[in-house]
């Protein structure tokens, strides 16, 4: 089984930090709007979810190229040998 490229193992990462920059200026917009730093970290907080749970559902809706349909067409076949007890 091939390990994993660097881009497969730190897309989650992406993920993480582009999420945690719009978290950052929601944030920083609604404290300087505000000026209340508890409403702000609410509001931060909320946006960081929204938008992780926003762009994890954009990478799912990407179709797979042809190297991640043998991928998964590999891991299938190793799946139905290990149920057979091979």
């Amino acid at each position: 089984m091939a390990t994993p490229s660097r881009r497969d193992r730190t897309r989650p990462v992406e993920l993480i930090g582009l999420s945690a920059i719009f978290a950052v200026f929601v944030g920083l917009v609604v404290l300087m709007s505000t000026r209340e730093v508890v409403l702000a970290l609410i509001f931060a907080g909320i946006a960081f979810i929204v938008s992780l749970v926003g762009l994890a559902m954009l990478s799912l809706a990407v179709r797979p190229d042809s190297d991640e349909k043998l991928d998964l067409l590999a891991q299938d076949s190793d799946e139905k040998d290990r149920r057979q007890g091979h």
